[in-house]
């Protein structure tokens, strides 16, 4: 449980629309193995994120940065005392010229904190700087200052923003997963729709990505009209709003109607009140960049793995070792050499998750994730094999959240000001390289 994170944020109202025209702005997005904080409130994390490069201060220092549409405060790891990733180097606050920490009487500090977990605070006197505080439910936590600089991200012009400064960080215990990087990540991209994420801050009202499967390079488009974009024709669903606080309702999340799953061609009977949020806010259903794979609820996740299992008996062998569960939430699991597996990829059901209006199909490759280090047999010839579908109860979720790993291969754009999401299938490799060059 040891994702790495990438980080930056801005100030600037409408930036990201004006900067490049209707095109918007166009950066490589990879998916890259990252080893470091995990960071977010609500969902279990992993060693593989989506990564974006960004230049920050004065002289600029590079960053690479964890795309998160399930996060709001984008923060960077800035020189101070705790753990970090040796491969990351810290942001260096005292070298950049326009760095400014926020003063904790200033708006900034008392009302534009109002959507994270943790209010700000004051630092005790004499300082009267302002202070964030965050802590995930893998008990790793985080601590810093609120803070401004500018940002250079792509090709579009230096802005100014908010982010947190963070200058002590107490990691999770390791579970045996995690992977070393060279190009371990130093900060996180917020891309909800809180007061302080980045989505926010620039007034950016569209937004766009396409993840290439493997290590091919994907894209992120910030701003634009879309078809400016040549985007595929989408199908939309519509972002559900809840005015009202409920306790396990997170109201600056991408939420979305998921209305069913399929397993192949057969629809599982799950009950319309087991995939809609109850009176508490639990059972909302997310799209997540910061999260690799997804997570269903008990119920629906019971039901998904039982048909998979039954429709997959003549292609793949369970592993038959009721006590393993790979990283706490993922118990539907296979052993078979690596052969096996890609021949069988081409035969296994496709699971579709139903959304109004919309659907994310899971075919495949992206089924299936094998487990690093495990091999079973003589010899160690076969694999183990995990569905990359978890339980959020055993993540200790009470939440479905959709994942990066089953958006490869999907052009997927966030339509702020019509207030929904849309979806199409596309090959991301080939709209990287239309949109920026063979060099991507």
């Amino acid at each position: 449980m040891a994702p790495v994170l990438g980080f930056l944020c801005f100030f600037l109202a409408g930036a990201a629309e004006a900067r490049a025209g209707g095109r918007g702005t166009v950066l490589p997005l990879r998916v890259q193995e990252v080893a470091a904080p995990a960071a977010n409130r609500l969902r279990f994390r992993h060693n593989v994120s989506l990564t974006v490069q960004a230049a920050v201060g004065t002289p600029p220092q590079n960053a690479t940065m964890v795309l998160d549409t399930g996060s709001e405060l984008s923060w960077l790891l800035c020189s101070g005392k705790g753990s970090r990733p040796a491969s990351a180097p810290p942001f260096n606050a005292s070298a950049s010229s326009t760095y400014g920490a926020v003063p904790c009487w200033s708006p900034e500090c008392r009302l534009r904190g109002r959507d994270l977990p943790v209010a700000p605070s004051c630092d005790a006197p004499p300082s009267s700087s302002c202070r964030v505080s965050l802590s995930y439910t893998d008990a790793s936590s985080a601590d810093g200052l609120l803070a401004a600089d500018t940002f250079l991200l792509g090709g579009a012009p230096p802005v100014r923003a908010l982010f947190g400064c963070i200058t002590s960080y107490s990691p999770t215990t390791g579970n045996g997963n995690s992977t070393n990087s060279s190009e371990a990540a130093t900060g996180l991209l917020g891309m909800n729709r809180g007061s302080l994420s980045f989505v926010t801050q620039t007034g950016t009202r569209r937004f766009a990505y396409c993840i290439a499967p493997g290590d091919g390079p994907g894209l992120l488009v910030l701003g634009g009209d879309g078809a400016a974009t040549a985007a595929p024709p989408l199908n939309y669903t519509p972002l559900i709003e809840i005015s009202r606080p409920l306790p396990y309702f997170d109201r600056v999340a991408y939420s979305v109607q998921l209305e069913g799953i399929r397993v192949g061609r057969a629809l599982l009977p799950i009950p319309k009140s087991v995939l809609t949020p109850d009176h508490t806010g639990a059972g909302q259903t997310m799209l997540d960049s910061g999260t690799q794979f997804t997570f269903l609820l008990a119920d629906a996740y019971a039901a998904l793995r039982g048909e998979f299992l039954n429709q997959t008996r003549a292609l793949l062998a369970p592993l038959g070792e009721p006590g393993f569960v790979f990283q706490g939430a993922f118990d539907a699991c296979f052993r078979a050499p690596e052969a096996r597996v890609a021949a069988a990829s081409r035969l296994l059901p496709e699971v579709g998750l139903v959304l109004r209006g919309a659907e994310v199909a899971v075919a495949g490759e992206k089924l299936l994730y094998r487990v690093p280090g495990e091999r079973r047999g003589a010899g160690g010839g076969e694999a183990v094999w995990c569905l990359t579908f978890g339980s959020s109860d055993m993540a200790g979720m009470s939440a479905y959240v959709i994942g990066h790993h089953h958006q490869q291969n999907v052009w997927v754009e966030y339509d702020l000001q019509n207030g929904r999401v849309g979806f199409a299938p596309a090959r991301c490799d080939l709209a990287t390289t239309q949109l920026l060059g063979a060099g991507a």
